[in-house]
């Protein structure tokens, strides 16, 4: 069992009446439009963190893809690939593949992040 302190924990009408402004503030007719700003605030943020996944992706496989880079141009080139190698220019080809999807799945989060721009620039103008 909790023992007093001696401190009161009454609250006057006085003390509460901005959180009762706030709440007012928030009931307005205004409100749906504040909604909606939050909720496009929302939509824009996660649609850098989709931006950033994206990157981060497409730059791995851009590394897996860079190190079979010469064995490709060596197959190109009409060389013949050792057994390794051969095994190496399987992967590298799955990781083309893999390349082209992170490189559209990049351009459409780059192409719905857009917003992020005028955002920030708005909010660095008022800063």
């Amino acid at each position: 069992m909790a023992r007093p302190n001696g401190v009161k924990t009454e609250t006057t009408a006085q003390e509460l009446s901005p959180v009762s402004e706030i709440e007012n503030t928030l009931n307005t007719e205004d409100s749906p439009e504040l909604e909606e700003n939050v909720q496009d605030i929302d939509d824009i943020l996660n649609s850098l963190k989709t931006l950033l996944s994206a990157v981060e992706k497409l730059q791995k496989v851009r590394q897996e893809v860079g190190d079979i880079k010469p064995l490709i141009g060596r197959m190109l080139d009409g060389e013949l690939a050792t057994g390794e190698e051969l095994d190496q220019l399987k992967t590298g080809v799955s990781s083309l593949a893999r390349l082209v999807r992170a490189y559209s799945d990049h351009q459409a989060a780059l192409t719905k992040a857009q917003p992020a721009r005028k955002l920030l620039d708005e909010l660095l103008k008022q800063g």
